[in-house]
């Protein structure tokens, strides 16, 4: 039996409720809720991604260019940046909150018992949608990690990392090699591997890890061919991209160096999927016109919503200020999740910003609210231009005041809350 449940907001603040407390991994609570659901994720035929940055890229070139394919694509990926429904896309439409009011209802009692987590029943209840809805392809983005994430209970048809960088130390591990073997862990027997990482040593970690999992065939993009003479425009990104005897032309519209690599991992893992699936180079070159992804340098006139939340992400975003020539000055509304590295995130971004804007994001957990007084003392010490505007909505319009061009970023909900107010849709394109 489920229970009632008035209103969509009634369902959130369930599933929501769940979020509290540190993160658990592992994956017996998710395989129990989908046994109990009778194990939907059984059924699809599935794309999986890891990795510290980029899996959102390669998420939406893979489900542009399946769709261009003429298939029916399903896509979960997380967070959201304004509203729920955005983690379920089928052919690019979120799930109505009607199915979610639903499904929450229908299975509170079971989440309860087996103790799931908000991301564990998120992810049984992607996987349910998705086989309700008779997609041909999911394509599923981890949460956290790979080896113990709750989306591993699936043996895909082409598994990807995309990168490793130092995030999330507390669950993943300190160094690079402990992180790369926690993603590495979404690698099966007999699945076709891809490594999307382009330093030399995490690489071939990487393709051990793989090989060791008994993944086949294993491909590492950077070790078998180049991504070269990029270029970085503000429509765009365009390559050469070099795989055995192979050259090609690939372009874009996702803006950044960093968008080559992955656009390169997700035609590595195009043409790794089995042939009735896979596809030919004009539907990949149609399918690429077609990739859209809020929130990844997206323009919005005067102001670039970008959700770098790591260093690693903060970095790529002021090299494409400083490739695209965003006009000056340029102006940051910054605001970071407390467990985050914002001392060297506004390292990176502080020769290309001439003023950054510190305030509070009101959709940010409050556990998780960053100490504004130390990060403008600390902006001080190091002589860069800053000032704090508490409220979001002053902030933004400050930014607005100062700025040729209004950076927005820090994480998920700096940038959706931002668009929330600039009107902007997280699920058009």
């Amino acid at each position: 039996m489920g229970i009632g449940l008035k209103t969509y907001q009634d369902a959130l603040d369930f599933l929501y409720a769940r979020t509290t407390g540190k993160w658990k991994l592992g994956l017996e609570r998710v395989q129990a809720l989908l046994g109990a659901l009778g194990n939907p994720h059984a059924s699809l035929r599935t794309l999986h991604i890891a990795g510290t940055n980029g899996k959102g890229s390669v998420c939406a070139t893979l489900d542009a260019v399946l769709r261009a394919r003429g298939l029916k694509v399903a896509r979960y990926t997380s967070p959201h940046l304004i509203d729920f429904p955005e983690r379920f896309l089928v052919d690019g439409v979120p799930v109505t909150s009607d199915r979610i009011v639903e499904w929450v209802s229908r299975w509170t009692p079971e989440v309860e018992r087996l103790g799931a987590t908000f991301f564990e029943a998120t992810t049984a209840m992607a996987f349910q949608f998705f086989a309700e809805d008779g997609v041909d392809v999911a394509v599923i983005e981890t949460g956290l990690g790979g080896r113990l994430d709750a989306t591993n209970v699936i043996t895909p048809m082409v598994a990807g990392v995309t990168n490793i960088q130092i995030d999330h130390v507390e669950y993943l591990g300190a160094t690079r090699e402990e992180i790369a073997f926690e993603k590495a862990g979404i690698f099966k027997p007999g699945v076709p591997a891809i490594v999307g990482e382009p330093e030399l040593g995490i690489r071939d970690l990487l393709v051990t890890h793989a090989r060791s999992h008994g993944a086949s065939p294993v491909r590492a993009v950077f070790g078998e061919g180049a991504v070269e003479e990029v270029k970085v425009t503000a429509e765009g990104t365009r390559f050469t991209l070099r795989h055995d005897n192979d050259v090609r032309m690939v372009n874009t519209p996702l803006i950044g160096r960093h968008q080559a690599s992955n656009a390169a991992v997700a035609l590595a893992m195009l043409g790794a999927l089995p042939a009735d699936l896979r596809p030919d180079a004009a539907t990949e070159e149609a399918g690429l016109r077609r990739v859209s992804l809020p929130g990844r340098f997206q323009r919005v006139g005067k102001h670039v919503l970008d959700v770098a939340h790591n260093p690693d992400g903060s970095r790529v975003l002021a090299q494409t200020l400083a490739e695209t020539r965003m006009p000056r000055p340029v102006a940051a509304v910054f605001s970071v999740l407390s467990d985050k590295d914002w001392q060297a995130m506004m390292a990176a971004l502080a020769p290309h910003v001439d003023l950054f804007v510190l305030t509070n994001t009101p959709t940010a957990p409050a556990s998780r609210a960053w100490n504004i007084t130390d990060v403008m003392a600390h902006a001080r010490a190091k002589g860069w231009a800053a000032e704090v505007v508490r409220d979001f909505d002053q902030a933004l319009a400050r930014a607005a005041e100062e700025g040729e061009t209004v950076v927005v970023t820090g994480s998920f909900h700096t940038v959706g809350d931002a668009m929330s107010r600039l009107q902007v849709s997280p699920t058009d394109g």
